[in-house]
């Protein structure tokens, strides 16, 4: 049961990168394709009815992670303490320049917020990638369970560790070329006229940059974590995820290149990048949930950080529903709002 519930908070944070992760990219890109007031709004309406349902998925993973192992939830929750902050008040800035853009018709008051939105969707991007780093390079875990981690020390992966190093870093910014390529393609099929086609040159430019960029990531990853290696032998069901992501960036590529514009594909592509990554990285890392340096043996793991097993099923009853009720709100969103976005459709900003 504990490894089921795995795989469900594994699986909810993927759907998260997957839907918000359009919002972050589109964001991030928001002034770079997007050159006038009008295009502006465009970019806003086409992600207006998504952006902040796709948050509700995190506070759903954050939800099931406190049922199934609230001691990784605890440790994680004091060990970031200054990271998440920095996290919240991004989502805080992001929500209100979306918001508050229109409130006043004023363009330097507008490029304020739109700058807010643009600068606060790469940093989120970055942060949550960094936070990756930081699962898969592991956190200095005492024999209590608990750590504490400064924002940066000397940048390196061993001894006394920070949030932020070169590997940690270096997944962040990966995670930012990896989100501006599904923003791109979101755009470019939510979006027409300039805005499109300026969305699907970056898709092309990106696409080329992280598919460069990947394995270098993965040869990072080796270097920090050897058993991630190691695991790929055992657990042969990580070469499944691997498939994916080689499939879902060859399919973007070829649908980004066709003359005849395949925008879905290219989304498509990505997003199956995104799902195989994510999937390879919870089946190399698994059991564990909080990966423990220098000393292994003090991980939080699906064993010994897992509620009772009369918990996880009693969960699994009410969970599971409410997963259905949740992914039926996401198909219905999608088909309300299928095709090209206007200016004006949310809420006139």
């Amino acid at each position: 049961m504990p490894d089921l519930w795995y795989a469900i908070v594994a699986g909810m944070l993927t759907v998260f990168v997957l839907l918000d992760g359009y919002d972050f990219g589109a964001g991030m890109l928001h002034r770079w394709v997007a050159r006038n007031d009008d295009e502006r709004r465009r970019v806003i309406a086409a992600i207006g009815p998504f952006w902040d349902g796709n948050e509700v998925w995190l506070l759903a993973a954050g939800g099931a992670l406190f049922m199934a192992f609230p001691a990784v939830l605890s440790a994680g929750l004091s060990g970031f303490y200054f990271a998440i902050f920095l996290v919240i008040w991004c989502l805080i800035a992001r929500g209100l320049s979306v918001e508050f853009r229109s409130h006043v018709h004023d363009p330097l008051w507008r490029s304020f917020w739109d700058t807010v939105f643009m600068a606060s969707s790469l940093l989120l991007a970055l942060f949550f990638g960094v936070a990756l780093g930081n699962v898969v390079r592991g956190v200095p875990l005492g024999a209590d369970g608990w750590f504490t981690l400064p924002l940066f020390t000397d940048f390196g992966v061993r001894g006394a560790v920070g949030i932020l190093d070169w590997y940690t870093l270096s997944v962040g910014l990966f995670a930012c070329g990896v989100l501006a390529v599904h923003g791109a393609a979101f755009l470019s099929v939510r979006t027409d006229g300039a805005v499109r086609e300026r969305a699907r040159w970056v898709a092309k430019l990106k696409l080329v940059s992280i598919t460069l960029a990947w394995p270098l990531v993965t040869w990072a990853t080796a270097h920090v974590r050897p058993d991630f290696v190691a695991a790929f032998a055992s657990r042969p069901f990580a070469w499944v995820f691997v498939a994916m992501s080689v499939a879902g960036i060859a399919l973007a590529h070829a649908a980004a290149r066709r003359r005849e514009a395949a925008d879905a594909l290219v989304l498509a592509g990505s997003g199956a990048f995104i799902a195989g990554l994510l999937g390879a990285t919870a089946v190399c890392a698994w059991p564990a949930l909080l990966h423990a340096i220098p000393d292994a043996s003090r991980s939080l793991t699906t064993a010994n950080a897992a509620s009772p097993a009369e918990s996880l099923r009693g969960a699994l009853a009410w969970y599971v529903p409410g997963l259905l009720l949740a992914f039926g709100y996401v198909a219905a969103l999608a088909w309300l709002h299928r095709g090209k976005a206007q200016g004006p459709e949310y809420g006139g900003h």
